[in-house]
């Protein structure tokens, strides 16, 4: 029997404040610095002010920003009240950015108004037009609070000096924070799948605290470490993994409001960073760097989804000697499986780990459910305390998830060794990850069907060189029409965030030479070994 976890992610704020309140909590790539007082009072000033605003409870928000003080300041205020955070990913486009507010049914919005030279405030009112006068609107009619940071905001918004200028009091705050438990909901984690349109993994406090705190054990991190976090906050790879571990452990957060190698470079010799985190392709782009200099590094540590001769460089090269390998997925809250900084580097290069203790691991057929034994290669199934509490306002979707004994259905397949081992051995789920974003072909066609010119479209993943895979695209146009790839490709660029937008489009007569089942669908495996075929699609 596992012991109960009563932590709250206010619980920690508090701590940090009262064991080290003038230690740095919080470094932003803007030069901003706070400490973990000065964090415990922005997040306490930012949940009075939603207090005032009418948020409660269970009210969902979303967060359209970089990284940064203010991102931190909103996620942290809203768990103190209950409130569930919504990150909406900054690379989406309007009506992907629609689809996450409706879905999740937000209440109130916090969005930069530009970013990385993106315009969300255009974006936004497209999507709902009474943004320009006042709310409710028809477009996202939850939504009756904006929030903007920055110029042009719509006149329905209110800035964030004005949202900030009318608070509740503090005894009505500490009353709405007794209300809190570890087992409220805490965030809602928009990730892709099989499906048409992203669905979003519900997470407790429970979930996503003693998740950064199992990480943050493997991976030895004290409260003197420096933690460069590459990661955008708008994944769990960020939450969890990178601001919940610095919550958990007490230890200073370094942050750049998105990645850029030569930034991260200056942060980490500048800040003296000891940790740092990453796919392959940003510990890549880093070490490949002009400016990229290993005698000015000062790691020991971290973290790394990354393959082995990857993993080995970074080890190495980077000098991150006590580098640990995680494995895990939104839905996990997110991490399963960690390295422990205590074992081998050639067992933490390895892509081998352990799960976290009081989480299950086992192996099944793909096919017919049946349970495997060690050694054999199936679908990763994982239950325990991280296991999401479903996918928000998707009861169908949740059902085919999670098994009725609590079994998460991962999608991914593995091997579970009779060390009690997981090492990865390939994706079942149709998912194609691009970079550090994973990318459902079925999002990427059913834009594409939307074209009057299309009557069919495949998306599968080819390799690249720099982002591991992206997308392909084979379209079939229907009787009498006529489109370039070239335009098709312009059509579809405003219309799909750039990590999902083909960097190939390729026309077809038809499909059946290619290969079709006898149900009438396309084999994705024929289809992607044709296109490796083809001269435009080589990796």
């Amino acid at each position: 029997m596992q012991p109960a976890w009563t932590t709250r992610l206010g619980d920690l704020l508090a701590r940090n404040a009262e064991r080290s309140p003038d230690a740095e909590a919080l470094v932003t790539g803007d030069g901003r610095r706070l400490t973990h007082a000065a964090l415990r009072d922005e997040a306490r000033a930012s949940a009075r002010a939603m207090l005032a605003q009418g948020i409660r409870r269970g009210d969902f928000i979303g967060l359209l920003m970089g990284n940064g003080v203010e991102w931190v300041s909103v996620f942290a205020g809203a768990a103190l009240i209950g409130a569930i955070t919504v990150p909406v990913n900054t690379r989406l486009k309007g009506a992907e950015i629609a689809f996450t507010l409706q879905k999740s049914q937000c209440c109130a919005l916090f969005f930069a108004t530009r970013f990385l030279h993106i315009d969300f405030a255009a974006m936004l009112k497209a999507e709902e037009p009474a943004l320009a006068t006042a709310l409710p609107g028809t477009g996202l009619p939850a939504l009756r609070l904006i929030v903007a940071l920055g110029d042009g905001a719509p006149h329905a918004a209110l800035s964030w000096d004005a949202f900030r200028a009318n608070q509740a009091s503090d005894a009505a705050l500490d009353a709405a924070m007794a209300e809190i438990s570890a087992e409220d909901r805490l965030l809602v984690q928009f990730t892709s799948g099989t499906t048409a349109h992203p669905k979003g993994v519900l997470l407790t406090h429970h979930n996503m605290l003693r998740n950064a705190a199992a990480v943050a054990d493997r991976l030895g991190v004290q409260s003197d470490d420096r933690y460069l976090n590459c990661r955008p906050f708008f994944h769990v790879a960020g939450s969890t993994l990178s601001l919940l571990v610095a919550l958990t452990t007490g230890c200073c957060l370094i942050t750049p409001p998105s990645f850029e190698a030569g930034l991260a470079l200056r942060l980490l010799e500048e800040e003296r960073c000891t940790l740092t985190s990453g796919n392959d392709s940003i510990f890549q782009m880093m070490m490949a760097h002009p400016d990229f200099r290993p005698e000015r590094l000062h790691l020991r540590g971290g973290w790394a989804a990354a393959g082995p001769e990857t993993m080995r460089r970074i080890m190495d090269v980077m000098g991150a000697k006590a580098l640990g390998w995680c494995y895990g997925l939104s839905e996990a809250s997110p991490n399963v499986v960690c390295s422990d900084y205590r074992e081998s580097a050639e067992i933490r290069a390895s892509g081998r780990a352990l799960p976290h203790p009081g989480l299950d691991l086992r192996i099944a057929d793909p096919g017919t459910g049946a349970i495997l034994p060690a050694g054999a290669r199936g679908e990763i199934q994982v239950r325990g305390w991280s296991v999401m509490q479903g996918y928000v306002n998707d009861p169908e979707v949740t059902a085919r998830t999670l098994t009725a004994d609590g079994w998460l259905r991962t999608g991914d397949l593995g091997v579970l060794g009779a060390d009690g081992r997981l090492g990865l051995a390939g994706r079942l789920k149709d998912v194609i990850r691009v970079g550090g974003e994973n990318v459902a072909p079925a999002e990427v066609e059913e834009v594409l069907l939307g074209h009057p010119a299309i009557a069919m479209a495949q998306v599968v993943g080819v390799p690249d060189a720099r982002l591991g895979e992206v997308c392909a695209a084979f379209v079939q146009l229907k009787p009498g029409a006529e489109a370039t790839p070239e335009a098709l490709l312009a059509w579809l660029k405003p219309r799909i965030a750039n990590f999902r937008l083909p960097r190939h489009l390729h026309l077809v007569s038809d499909f059946e030479a290619i290969g079709i089942t006898a149900s009438g669908k396309v084999q994705k495996t024929k289809l992607r070994a044709h296109a490796l075929t083809l001269p435009s699609f080589a990796g």
